[in-house]
């Protein structure tokens, strides 16, 4: 097999493609943005914002790992998706960034809306 058809292959296992032909976004804490500026972020997100944070809350399936950063990844992600179709972005403050690997993790699933 030529290398450009193995990178095609993994491209294609790598990458998730939505039924519309639209490739799957996911939005999470950028890793270089200190915890202190994610924090604020978090708050925005989970007050202000209007994002659900109900399943980062202690007991809930997405609280571990107990970090800001994963924390902040669950709450921007779930921010970007429900309002992206309105004008929402992964910003916050440069603090977070797209990706197009579905970052759930355990039983905690990171939703995603086409």
């Amino acid at each position: 097999m030529s290398r450009s058809f193995l990178a095609l292959l993994l491209f294609m296992f790598v990458t998730k493609i939505s039924v519309n032909g639209q490739l799957e976004e996911w939005c999470i804490a950028d890793e270089q943005t200190p915890d202190t500026e994610l924090q604020v972020a978090l708050d925005w997100a989970c007050g202000k914002g209007g994002a659900d944070c109900s399943k980062i809350q202690k007991d809930q399936s997405c609280y571990y790992p107990n970090t800001v950063r994963d924390h902040a990844s669950y709450a921007f992600n779930n921010y970007f998706q429900k309002y992206k179709k309105k004008g929402g972005t992964c910003f916050f403050n440069n603090a977070a960034m797209v990706i197009q690997v579905d970052p759930s993790h355990n039983s905690c699933h990171y939703e995603y809306m086409p």
